[in-house]
């Protein structure tokens, strides 16, 4: 399924709420913050509004090893009272396996993701439900940044212009194991869950790419600073501008959504929650 269609099915019930101006949260700099060095260089990669290929040129930047997790966000939340967008508007988009499409369910926001009727989000899974708005909140309070779409992909490369198709090398699959939490089947009509998951899985269960971060590739879609103008499709449904998301989900068959690929990528409004949509933090270095 399009991000234009999931937008178009969430935006049926969602108005935009005025969110003002963050809060100066309380800045935590954890001794147990885990992150990543990723040397600067120039990115050779395609603009995604030209299709043109473009040279990027980065600095070296800090990366959280691994995503945001139920646990992380739920301090943040209890620290703070913080009350993520999903609260506010009262639903969130889920993505129903028996009707095989997105829907907007009442309750659901990242502690019950898909809705108050089915199980708590495992502390250790990556939070989902969370707005790129909340993700910025997050990052402020830990004194942190979102990474750019850039420093995400470059990440994503190891930190070298390689032309690899994942984080982890040219196939999803290696001696026998699943390398990151994808789609296996036909999307929409059924998930085999060969890679052991239906939904979301532990934070780094799959392992760490050449740099040692984990989950850049599958899992969730990953929000990231940039703004992109949407599509033309996209603008006929909600002409605001979205922002990137990187990384692919849980949900990507790559017959139908390649977006765990290095070069994956999408994106959704800011103030959209989405159960396969989470994020991870940069810092200047």
């Amino acid at each position: 399924m399009t991000d234009s269609s999931i937008i178009k099915r969430l935006r049926l019930s969602l108005i935009l709420l005025a969110t003002g101006s963050f809060l100066s949260y309380q800045y935590i700099n954890s001794k147990n913050d885990d992150m990543i060095f990723v040397k600067g260089g120039t990115l050779s990669t395609t603009d995604p509004s030209s299709k043109k290929n473009i040279e990027v040129k980065l600095e070296s930047f800090l990366l959280d090893k691994n995503l945001v997790t139920v646990a992380d966000f739920d301090l943040f939340v209890k620290a703070t009272q913080y009350v993520t967008e999903a609260e506010k508007f009262g639903n969130a988009g889920v993505f129903d396996d028996q009707l095989h499409q997105w829907i907007l369910v009442d309750g659901a926001y990242f502690r019950y993701p898909f809705g108050r009727s089915k199980p708590k989000a495992e502390s250790n899974h990556p939070v989902t439900q969370v707005s790129w708005n909340d993700a910025i909140a997050y990052a402020r309070w830990k004194g942190k940044r979102l990474p750019t779409q850039w420093e995400w992909e470059h990440a994503a490369k190891n930190g070298e212009n390689s032309t690899q198709q994942y984080t982890w090398g040219e196939r999803l699959m290696v001696a026998g194991e699943y390398k990151a939490n994808t789609w296996q089947g036909n999307f929409p009509s059924y998930n085999t869950a060969e890679d052991g998951y239906v939904n979301t899985s532990p934070v780094g269960i799959f392992g760490e790419n050449k740099l040692g971060l984990t989950d850049m590739g599958g899992n969730v879609w990953q929000w990231c600073n940039d703004s992109i103008t949407p599509t033309d499709l996209d603008a006929e449904i909600d002409s605001a501008i979205r922002k990137v998301t990187r990384g692919g989900s849980f949900l990507c068959d790559p017959l139908v959504c390649h977006g765990f690929q290095v070069n994956g990528r999408s994106s959704s409004t800011p103030e959209s929650s989405m159960v396969h949509i989470g994020f991870r933090c940069a810092r200047d270095y």
